[in-house]
């Protein structure tokens, strides 16, 4: 969804309050240590705490903010966002606006629909239904350690109909007759990300159609089999803004419940597991020390400092956008979980590079800030020069801080490729985009991408880039780049 929760992308944390109170002496991470003692291993010590929990949070980052979106969407009926239970599909019949706040970063060209699985007591069948060629969709299948392991859609698997069963990480069992292919999440809880191309208002009725070919059944119910016996229940616990500050390192705790570790992960489990941290394991920040709750907190500033900087080096810098690719699966991350956590800040839930390239612009060519309160900008792509895709592309404007679409007179959140008619080409052939937060005049209206009055984020999406010249790919080293955005005169 290139796409977490607003405030968890902006943590604060104050230490005044947080630690007010008494500690008690005895608490996780000291019982942590005398249990490793006790087995031979040494005690982390103060300092090792706030090393751990650096490390820690830019592990668990991504995973929290999963969490957090899956509560949410699924779990919390009263939140605002709720869409629907799990192993059920919900279809947005419109695309996403500044109204929708879970998700940061959200593209605002294909309708969604989603369907979060519970895999713990059996697999998910999922049936997509034939789709015009002319139309682009995807099926991306994202886990609770937001790894992409896998994808249906046009480009993955083309445009007919098909069945295909998604497991958990400790399903047993052959590939059922009438399945194309099995996909195995690494998590017990996962997520289905279906995006359908729009073509224009009127088109809406015809994505629906696509969309209500979208089912899912347990993998019982396809092999007309009794069910299993139905998994346990669960315990959410509330998470909200607040709560994440301090309570980052429980929902940790909770997630990694549902999460067996790769080969890449045994390290960082160790680490946390030495403060109190993993399966089985109940990790309290309110009962800490005071010299534990400051490390703690010391750590995970030093962390987001850490992701925040990162953000900044995804990619390539090419004509002041950044140029690269941020998103795969546990063999795409390899144990960076740097980059892991970077990516889910820049826009959690988005692409595989094959699949959707996101060129990332917060300043100008020079490095100065994009600012709608300061400046007016145009984009220019040259006559023939647009974005090289076999589906489509598009231009979308965020707020620089919050990384959400704007409210603006227009209701215009992007300019994509399928609005080329209606745009006005230069005397050249060239199309010139006016980026800012008042009007250009009504002549000059069609081709304005309405900007925020202050800081701007802007993401440039290219649908199933071509793999061959001119391209965008290799991401960084692309024969093609995205043009650059100058100041208006």
């Amino acid at each position: 969804m290139q796409t977490g929760l607003k405030w968890i992308i902006a943590l604060s944390f104050v230490a005044v309050g947080v630690l007010s109170g008494c500690g008690k002496k005895d608490d996780t991470i000291s019982q942590a240590a005398r249990m490793d003692a006790a087995a031979g291993v040494p005690d982390p010590g103060i300092g090792e705490v706030k090393a751990i929990a650096e490390e820690g949070f830019i592990y668990g980052l991504p995973i929290v903010m999963n969490y957090a979106v899956m509560y949410d969407y699924v779990i919390d009926r009263k939140s605002g966002q709720w869409k629907m239970p799990f192993n059920e599909i919900f279809n947005e019949h419109r695309v996403f606006t500044y109204k929708d706040t879970t998700v940061i970063t959200p593209n605002s060209d294909t309708p969604y629909s989603m369907l979060w699985m519970d895999l713990r007591a059996e697999p998910m069948v999922i049936s997509v239904p034939a789709v015009e060629k002319k139309r682009y969709y995807s099926v991306m299948l994202n886990d609770g350690n937001t790894f992409n392991y896998g994808y249906v859609g046009s480009r993955a698997t083309g445009s007919g109909p098909g069945k295909y069963l998604v497991a958990g990480p400790d399903w047993k069992g052959a590939t059922p007759a009438g399945i194309k292919k099995v996909f195995r999440s690494t998590t017990q809880f996962s997520v289905a990300v279906f995006r359908t191309q729009l073509f224009h208002a009127g088109d809406m009725k015809n994505v629906i159609k696509v969309q209500a070919g979208y089912k899912v059944q347990p993998l019982s119910a396809f092999l007309k089999q009794l069910p299993p016996a139905a998994a346990a229940a669960i315990e959410w616990p509330k998470i909200d803004k607040e709560l994440v500050k301090t309570n980052f390192f429980e929902y940790l705790d909770f997630a990694l419940q549902f999460a067996p570790p790769g080969p890449e992960e045994q390290e960082i489990r160790a680490r946390l597991a030495s403060i109190g941290i993993g399966p089985g394991k109940k990790f309290a920040f309110k009962d800490l020390s005071l010299a534990h709750k400051a490390e703690i907190i010391l750590g995970m500033k030093e962390g987001e400092r850490k992701v925040e900087e990162a953000v900044t080096r995804i990619g390539k810098p090419i004509n002041g956008w950044q140029v690269g690719s941020a998103f795969g699966d546990r063999a795409f991350y390899n144990g960076n979980w740097l980059l892991r956590a970077a990516a889910a800040k820049a826009g959690i839930y988005g692409n595989d590079a094959v699949e959707a390239m996101y060129p990332m612009a917060k300043t100008l060519a020079d490095g100065t800030e994009l600012d709608g309160s300061k400046h007016k900008y145009s984009l220019t792509f040259s006559k023939g020069q647009y974005p090289p895709v076999s589906a489509f592309w598009s231009v979308t404007m965020y707020d620089g801080k919050t990384q959400l679409l704007i409210k603006n007179p227009l209701n215009r959140y992007l300019v994509n490729s399928p609005m080329l008619r209606s745009l006005k080409k230069n005397k050249d052939g060239s199309l010139t985009l006016y980026v800012q937060k008042d009007s250009p005049g009504k002549d000059k209206e069609a081709n304005w991408l309405p900007a925020p009055d202050g800081p701007m984020y802007i993401v440039m999406r290219l649908y199933w880039p071509k793999a061959e010249p001119p391209s965008i790919l290799p991401p960084g080293q692309g024969t093609w780049s995205p043009p650059a955005l100058v100041k208006a005169n």
